[in-house]
């Protein structure tokens, strides 16, 4: 990425995070918004509500006491880092003000205004934010189901699912096959298959250089398919092999007695299978009926509002976000927008026409990073890139560029769940 942009990205970035607005008046003296979701979408609404306006009421719902981050997951996948690096807790976020309630919404009743949580207690809520995240759609590929994630784990929701598929790749032989399959868009972190790859091609290449890794894809592109696959035949030649959706690699079923993925083409037995299957938004949001025919949640591109259920908002990886992808740094950006909509929405005041940023690293190796960044706005009520704000790293980068990018992409993560959770 060309150096003016980057700095441009991160002043946008900074610039977000540091929104300064007068204090509303507010029709009455204390609203209430509850938050449900304590990932980087909701930790940052719930935050960024009680900086803009104190006086608001702020309760965050989530199911965990401790967040498992997704971003860098698969570092822990190849080995370079622990699990315990990507956990975080919520004391900071009481520290704001906001009131974190440790418990699983499990019921929304619009007409109310009220949120249900699994232990009997309601929430009233005058806005009502939801950030679920991503669910998997158990029933979209004939036979995996959640007893199958326990022999073929996606860990594409961080935390046991990641330790797993650690362990099945320390306790593989050398010399033996990993299949890895790769869902249709949308799903979350559109390049993180295709860093894990990466990552587990460097563990084969330095641990089990006589093990391979078979990527069954359910596309015939990927984000940044070039750098990766640029970057996989300089590194990995004989670690990797990837099979687009025109040469067979969607797969149709697999069963997880044998270990084995099928796909029209023929059938695939692997020491260890990694299976990434389609994905919709976290249950509460169908729940709340807020999810269309996709499984996703149809969105107001200015104030991130429901366009099926008025009073409720939502953010982060559940939403139909037009050209923004699902990723940390978008949950981020969406939800300090939509802290800004919710403040003037309930002050009586209109909310502006928003910049989102998105921006995503990849690592290729420990010390090979790549970038794709964008700035986006609504058009004709759909997020929309603008042409020329982003790009991806160069694909004739010199060997420097890349060790840079790599150490962009940990202080990128430090900076983000530090100023999320820290």
């Amino acid at each position: 990425m060309h150096p003016t942009r980057r700095k441009f990205l991160l002043a946008g970035a900074a610039s977000a995070a540091a929104v300064a607005l007068p204090l509303p008046a507010f029709a009455q003296s204390a609203p209430r918004v509850v938050v449900v979701g304590g990932g980087f979408a909701g930790a940052t609404v719930a935050r960024a509500l009680k900086k803009l306006a104190p006086k608001i009421q702020v309760t965050l719902v989530e199911s965990s006491a401790t967040f498992t981050a997704c971003p860098f997951s698969n570092g822990v996948i190849g080995g370079l880092r622990e699990l315990s690096a990507q956990q975080f807790g919520y004391d900071k976020v009481r520290a704001d003000g906001v009131t974190v309630a440790i418990q699983t919404a499990t019921r929304v009743d619009p007409q109310a205004r009220t949120v249900g949580l699994a232990d009997g207690a309601t929430l009233n809520y005058d806005r009502l934010v939801l950030a679920p995240g991503i669910d998997i759609r158990w029933d979209a590929l004939p036979g995996y189901n959640e007893a199958a994630a326990e022999k073929m784990p996606h860990a594409w929701r961080a935390g046991a699912q990641t330790a797993l598929l650690r362990r099945q790749l320390e306790s593989m032989e050398d010399g033996g096959l990993m299949v890895m399959s790769a869902p249709a868009n949308p799903f979350r972190c559109p390049p993180g298959p295709y860093e894990r790859a990466s990552l587990i091609g460097y563990y084969f290449k330095t641990k089990k250089p006589k093990s391979k890794l078979l990527v069954l894809d359910s596309k015939d592109a990927f984000s940044k398919q070039r750098l990766f696959q640029n970057a996989w035949k300089e590194l990995y030649p004989n670690h990797i092999e990837w099979v687009s959706l025109s040469s067979g690699g969607k797969v149709t079923s697999v069963d997880p007695a044998t270990n084995t993925l099928t796909t029209d083409f023929g059938k695939h037995e692997a020491k260890v299978a990694n299976v990434i299957p389609p994905q919709k938004a976290g249950r509460i949001a169908e729940i709340a009926g807020v999810t269309n025919q996709t499984g996703w949640c149809p969105i107001d591109p200015v104030t991130f509002e429901s366009r099926q259920v008025p009073g409720i908002h939502v953010v982060g990886d559940a939403t139909i976000a037009g050209g923004m992808p699902k990723s940390a740094f978008t949950a981020n950006s969406q939800a300090k927008v939509c802290a800004e909509a919710i403040v003037k929405l309930l002050a009586g005041q209109t909310p502006q026409q928003p910049k989102l940023i998105n921006t995503c690293y990849s690592l290729v190796a420990p010390d090979y990073g790549i970038e794709v960044a964008g700035v986006y706005h609504p058009v004709n009520g759909v997020i929309t890139e603008i042409p020329g704000s982003g790009g991806t790293t160069a694909l004739d980068a010199p060997k420097d560029v890349r060790t840079t990018e790599a150490a962009y992409a940990e202080a990128w993560f430090r900076t983000i769940t530090s100023e999320v959770f820290g």
